[in-house]
């Protein structure tokens, strides 16, 4: 079984810390994007690692939060007749006001920006009484000063296969 080196922290752009991955973590990161079914035997054939290998790689990488595999839909295909982003404007500590959103069921993306939003919160609703209930909620959150919503009317392209570094 070959041994797994614990990814190591590095600096980022931006002053943020970024996980630094040898080039078989990387390669492996890469086929998942490719295929996020793909078997671990496949991977390991690719990479030149055995699946056990590969496993335990994958799972270091789930552990420290470097990747997720997950299967990701087209809300409004599924019968949600709301996806949408928020704008929200804030004041005092935009950190705070992010944890309190992101402490929101419903939303399910949570972002601090530069620019015109201080935060932006993506958020999926059957209807517009779930929607209008979850913008007061958004709205009630201490230090929001103001929302702009931005209502998605079809998905055109929506990809995660950035790579890796």
């Amino acid at each position: 079984m070959t041994d797994v080196p614990p990814p190591r922290q590095r600096p980022a752009a931006g002053g943020s810390r970024g996980v630094h991955l040898d080039e078989i973590s990387k390669r492996i990161i890469e086929q998942l994007q490719a295929d996020g079914r793909r078997s671990y035997a496949a991977i390991g054939k690719a990479v030149g690692l055995s699946e056990a290998a590969v496993r335990q790689r994958v799972q270091k990488l789930l552990d420290t939060g470097v990747m997720q595999i997950v299967a990701v839909t087209d809300p409004l295909m599924l019968g949600f007749s709301r996806q949408m982003m928020i704008g929200i404007k804030c004041e005092g500590d935009m950190e705070k006001v992010a944890d309190e959103l992101a402490a929101i069921e419903e939303i399910d993306y949570v972002v601090i920006t530069a620019g015109s939003y201080d935060i932006l919160v993506e958020l999926v609703c059957e209807n517009d009484e779930q929607l209008l209930e979850l913008l007061s909620r958004i709205r009630a959150v201490p230090g929001v000063l103001s929302t702009e919503s931005f209502i998605y009317l079809k998905l055109r392209k929506q990809t995660y296969s950035w790579g890796t570094r």
